[in-house]
């Protein structure tokens, strides 16, 4: 688990695929308390385990699911990603729960700078709609982010200019392509709404049949 506070800006280095995958290869400089092997970090968002290590760079391994449902396979060497250690139970949680599973890929409608911060608006798929509210958290690329205004296709949040200067997120430019993931815990209220309705229906549905 995560926090969508970005720790590190990494380079990847080498995208290799593999029979149903990839592996990727990324710089990183955790000198004080290097990664292991088989710990989770997020890249751009994506949760992923480290599966090698050299000093000062990681591998890691991509299903074809991560590559169907992220931005992580359309990467090429030299690219920034945003990397986060996964917490631990002591951390302070300064941003949002995230839980490093993509929900889909959405597209940079627009950026307007205004005073050192900017507004982007990005592109909302509908069967993701209801998962995303005004004021609520998203990550993008891994970074937790508050929603400033919604309407029918799209969403809008607004970049400080720290996370600016901190992530990728600085780079990105109107058609650009970034990792979405909503709310865990709009998910999770999303599941019982339509749980209850369907239970709703099926009551409404025997509602004045008498057993034989």
């Amino acid at each position: 688990m995560f926090s969508g506070l970005v720790q590190a800006v990494g380079i990847l280095k080498e995208l290799k695929a593999l029979p149903g995958g990839a592996r990727v290869r990324v710089t990183c400089s955790f000198a004080d308390d290097p990664l292991t092997v088989g710990e989770s970090i997020a890249v751009s968002g994506v949760c992923l385990t480290v599966a090698a290590m050299r000093p000062a760079e990681f591998t890691a391994d991509l299903s074809g699911e991560t590559l169907r449902r992220t931005t992580l396979g359309k990467l090429r060497p030299g690219s920034r990603v945003n990397l986060e250690r996964s917490l631990h139970p002591s951390d302070r949680i300064g941003g949002h729960f995230v839980l490093g599973h993509v929900d889909a890929t959405v597209g940079v409608v627009a950026v307007e700078p205004s005073s050192g911060f900017r507004t982007v608006r990005a592109s909302l798929p509908p069967s993701l709609e209801s998962e995303v509210a005004e004021k609520g958290s998203v990550a993008l690329d891994g970074v937790s982010l508050t929603v400033s205004r919604l309407g029918h296709g799209w969403f809008e949040v607004v970049v400080i200019p720290t996370t600016l200067a901190r992530t990728t997120l600085g780079e990105r430019r109107a058609g650009d392509l970034l990792n979405l993931e909503t709310d865990v815990l709009a998910k999770y209220v999303r599941r019982t709404t339509v749980a209850n309705a369907g239970a709703d229906r099926g009551a409404l549905a025997g509602w004045g049949h008498e057993e034989d």
